[in-house]
């Protein structure tokens, strides 16, 4: 039985607010304490001011961010085929090929780095097409691949050197036709044949390869020491020794090193499978960030990838998930919203109460396991329940809610209203920060039928500061509503202290249903303001899609 552990990520919607980050990390921590996998908490997106503050506060480190779920190179069970040498012979890559059954070798330099790739077609190539006599020392050949080749022995040289110069010779001819086949620096294959050999040598060649021989006569090798010959001996006759020569050619010589296609282990599946439908390729090198091998894969690799696992907290709805959400298995979902339009292949956990946060939810689970919540992250789930409640007076609030958030604030060791105060003042603070920063620190889109609306909230604890952004936030709305393929947008300019939002909104008929759904039809046309609205979730997006189906009646 395996023991190998899943890897689990806990994550939250896309412009995570305090709750989604919390929630996740909360529930991570405790999935972790229960549960043999690894549970590792993600974030879909950048934190804000307030929740920056938060876990800056109870010392905990933001999550890594995920942008995307789908399945990724490597998520696929790709060959860790070794890389190997370009010195290596042809032949020794033939039997490595044979030996594990691959079509495609990549070799690699000492340093890791993908120096080409070399398929059984470049080899199949130097066997048939490759005619010229020269190919040995245009290849730099080491003697070292040729007596691995041969099966031989070397007798005088130095097998680590290269045959750099000259041309192949095979001869069993007299003296005068030695002389004009045999030049200097030729590679000469002669049989055992003293007078033969001795000719040879006048001629003043780089190597001499001797066959149907184990041993060399004592003045022909004192002759070859002189002049520098490489003299060594074969037992295989000349016709073998001379077709069996070539194989010794180095790979690098005829591997691919230009123009190779090649997949990083974090590119998606997708992707990669659009890409490699192009090419004719059957196996492609995956290399990381800075060129280092790492492994092989083909096209069959692309057909069944293992899907990331995943827990969903704070959002159960398609449009709020994740990228490649479709790609992987949910494992489980958290959530305190309405019902959403994900959906699974098979049965999973889903908790989903009618409270103020999830986070509430999860403070719950560590009691129905059990398992002490540490100060820490008594402080996460707090801050995400006062977050979410605005310090319990959203109407999504419960009196649950509030009984667990005081619980937590006793085990966290601190002042819940003071807390509150100071996230609120964090994330009222918008110095320093774009107006792309500030709507989009908290928005969510919603699907009615054929109708794609988004909504930002954006609360302070003061009306002036809310006033200060609100003509650049109007601006940006047609932007929004182009880059997000939005039928309507609306913004919640939320004052917590005086339980008010003022309401900004663009697209064809948004002012119309945001006047029609909260009774402003009559009041001046310049600006909405909402006394009481507060809850995007329990007062906002019910009231619009009330009027959105009204006004289609």
């Amino acid at each position: 039985m395996s023991s190998k552990k899943n890897t689990v990520w806990v994550v939250g919607h896309k412009n995570p607010d305090t709750d989604s980050i919390c929630a996740a990390i909360a529930y991570a921590n405790l999935k972790n304490l229960t549960e043999e996998d690894e549970y590792i908490p993600k974030k879909a997106g950048n934190i804000n001011e307030e929740t920056r503050y938060v876990l800056k506060r109870f010392g905990v480190k933001a999550p890594k961010t995920v942008t995307d779920v789908g399945a990724q190179i490597k998520d696929i069970d790709y060959r860790k085929t070794a890389g190997v040498d370009g010195h290596i012979s042809l032949k020794k890559a033939w039997e490595l090929m044979k030996s594990e059954n691959v079509v495609t070798l990549p070799v690699v330099a000492p340093n890791g780095k993908l120096n080409g790739i070399i398929v059984n077609g470049d080899i199949a190539y130097s066997y048939m097409d490759v005619y010229d006599n020269r190919v040995l020392a245009q290849a730099r050949t080491q003697y070292k691949n040729m007596i691995e080749i041969l099966s031989g022995k070397m007798h005088c040289g130095n097998e680590h050197a290269y045959f750099m110069n000259g041309k192949v010779v095979v001869t069993a001819s007299n003296r005068e036709d030695i002389h004009n086949e045999v030049e200097g620096d030729d590679l000469v294959i002669v049989g055992n044949v003293i007078e033969r050999q001795r000719i040879i040598l006048e001629q003043i060649p780089s190597c001499m390869i001797i066959t149907g021989a184990s041993t060399v006569d004592p003045e022909i090798l004192k002759t070859a020491q002189a002049i520098d010959c490489v003299v060594i001996t074969t037992e295989y006759d000349s016709f073998t020794t001379a077709r069996l020569i070539n194989q010794s050619i180095p790979i690098r010589f005829l591997m691919t090193r230009e123009k190779i296609i090649s997949f990083d282990p974090e590119d998606y599946v997708d992707d990669v499978k659009e890409t490699v439908s192009k090419v004719r390729h059957r196996d492609f090198p995956i290399l990381d960030e800075d060129y280092h091998y790492i492994g092989m894969f083909s096209r069959r690799n692309l057909l069944n990838p293992e899907k990331k696992k995943i827990i969903l907290v704070d959002h159960n709805e398609k449009s709020q998930a994740v990228d490649g959400i479709h790609d992987a298995e949910i494992l489980e979902i958290i959530d305190h919203h309405k019902l959403g339009s994900l959906e699974t292949i098979q049965p999973i956990y889903f908790r989903n109460q009618p409270l103020g946060c999830c986070s509430t939810i999860i403070a719950t689970m560590y009691e129905e396991k059990k398992v002490p919540i540490e100060p820490q992250i008594a402080g996460l789930l707090l801050s995400a329940i006062l977050s979410d409640t605005l310090m319990f007076r959203s109407p999504t609030c419960t009196a649950y809610d509030e009984k667990v958030a005081k619980r937590l604030a006793k085990i966290a060791g601190v002042d819940y209203e003071e807390l509150a105060m100071a996230m609120f003042e964090a994330g009222s603070n918008f110095n320093g920060r774009t107006t792309e920063q500030i709507f989009y620190q908290d928005f969510k889109s919603f699907n009615l039928d054929d109708i794609t609306f988004g909504v930002s909230q954006i609360s302070a604890v003061a009306e002036k500061q809310l006033e200060n952004i609100s003509g650049d936030l109007q601006e940006y709305l047609s932007q929004v509503l182009k880059e997000r393929n939005l039928d309507m947008v609306f913004v919640m300019l939320t004052d917590i202290l005086d339980q008010k939002t003022r309401l900004l909104f663009a697209g064809r008929n948004a002012e119309t249903v945001a006047r029609r759904a909260f009774n402003q039809e009559n009041k001046k046309k310049d600006k909405i303001i909402v006394p009481g609205l507060v809850s995007r979730k329990k007062q906002l997006i019910p009231a619009v899609i009330e009027t959105l189906q009204s006004m289609s009646e």
